[in-house]
């Protein structure tokens, strides 16, 4: 049959205060908690007041008494212990005492720490014990009656009329007993390394570190986590829905189709921030791609679609409909033998060089087909790693230089992009930790 132990420090005011004939924070969890067996720590001063009246004694066995049950009362004499501001000495006396009390309990068996009596030492001693995370224990603090700081008065103390005045013997006497939950140092240091990979963007990391907090720890932002990790690898299956749920700051951009574009732009500008420079390489295809259509779509009002067909899932440029068009013209000029396959890099840019007007905008694209074809070789033949150095020198700027062409593209494009929206990431981030702090 499981116990409850409780390891309490013996203060001032208990067991019972003379100045508002209350319990003292010790009796009030004998009184609520109901422990089978109670460790009383006793420095020199409560010794003393001990040696006059039993009074701590007499208090639990009136209290066992009354609720018809039995309480092993076990005393631990510091006779010496004159000096009660010494934090070092308690709480290496404290970890050596509850290692003691903790070894013979069974998994069953529930340990209660008081930590409203005694000296600001010792309840910072207990504090301490229980945040290292060392013993699986319940902290508990004890309300005073008065809502304030209770005043010590042992002039003339008589425990037993004490007693028999004692307010909270009545029925419907408050529960006063607070449960403080101290976070573990190891649990703390986990969310610190959470916090951490957020800020570098390593979210598969940061949730599967989560994943090994109690759960009760991370029922404010693990799922948070999952929809960052989510968005990264631009899973967007149930990703708006988990948004709405959770009103997540960062995703600015609603629409569905200028999301998919903005959202692929963020994830490659992650990859270029974390050093991944032959994924970033490797993924600069796509978007270029995209982006040239858009900009193609807003500048000139030429959507390609209406020029291509879909056969088996994939686009294919379409003879008949491009047959007598500028495009086709555009094509011919420059390929005689145009083969009508899947609109590639190379047809959208020579579309953006041919029909765009805007002379900066003809410019950007040039540079980013450069880039993009530099780009395009690296991922092709790059099988050590690439450095930033290395980026360069293949394509002509360096990561950093490719992000601001396209952003700077965006600007031209029907995406409706404020700058301030290139930090969404950040802002997701700030969102993510600032749950993980309200815990």
């Amino acid at each position: 049959m499981s116990k409850t132990v409780l390891f309490s420090p013996v203060g001032g005011t208990d067991p019972i205060s003379q100045n508002n004939i209350r319990d003292g924070s010790l009796l009030h969890i004998c009184r609520w908690y109901k422990p089978d067996e109670v460790y009383l720590y006793m420095s020199k001063e409560m010794l003393d007041f001990q040696e006059q009246d039993d009074r701590y004694r007499f208090c639990i066995q009136k209290l066992a008494e009354q609720q018809s049950r039995e309480i092993i009362i076990n005393e631990i004499e510091r006779s010496d212990l004159i000096n009660v501001q010494d934090y070092d000495y308690y709480y290496s006396d404290f970890r050596s005492i509850i290692a003691d009390i903790s070894a013979s309990l069974s998994s069953e068996d529930k340990l209660i720490l008081n930590v409203s009596s005694g000296t600001p030492a010792m309840k910072s001693g207990l504090i301490v014990l229980a945040t290292l995370g060392e013993f699986n224990c319940k902290t508990i603090q004890v309300v005073t009656p008065v809502r304030r700081i209770n005043e010590h008065n042992h002039k003339n103390y008589d425990v037993q009329t004490l007693w028999e005045l004692n307010e909270d013997n009545n029925g419907d006497s408050e529960n006063r007993c607070k449960e403080v939950v101290c976070p573990t140092l190891s649990n703390i240091k986990q969310e610190e390394i959470i916090k951490r990979l957020l800020k570098v963007y390593d979210y598969q990391a940061a949730y599967l570190a989560a994943e090994s907090l109690p759960s009760e720890k991370t029922i404010n932002y693990l799922e948070l986590l999952h929809v960052a990790y989510k968005r990264i690898q631009l899973d967007n299956q149930g990703l708006n829905a988990l948004v709405k749920k959770h009103n997540m700051e960062g995703f600015p951009i609603k629409n569905d189709g200028s999301r998919e574009i903005f959202e692929y732009a963020l994830a490659l500008d992650i990859k270029r921030k974390r050093g991944e420079y032959a994924d970033f390489a490797r993924a600069i295809s796509p978007l270029i791609v995209a982006l040239f259509r858009d900009v193609l779509l807003k500048q000139e009002q030429v959507r390609i679609e209406d020029y291509t067909k879909n056969e088996n899932g994939r686009e294919y440029w379409d003879r008949g409909k491009l047959a007598g068009t500028k495009l086709d013209e555009i094509f011919k000029n420059k390929w005689p033998y145009f083969k009508y396959d899947w609109p590639q890099s190379s047809h959208i840019s020579l579309l953006t060089q041919k029909l765009i007007t805007n002379p900066k905008i003809v410019d950007l694209c040039s540079k980013l087909r450069s880039v993009e074809e530099g780009a395009r070789n690296v991922a092709a033949h790059q099988i050590v790693s690439l450095t930033e150095d290395g980026f360069k020198k293949k394509t002509g700027y360096s990561p950093a230089d490719v992000s601001g062409l396209i952003k700077e593209l965006c600007k031209y494009t029907t995406l409706n992009i404020k700058d301030e929206y290139w930090n969404a990431y950040d802002d997701m981030n700030n969102y993510i930790i600032k749950k993980i702090e309200e815990i």
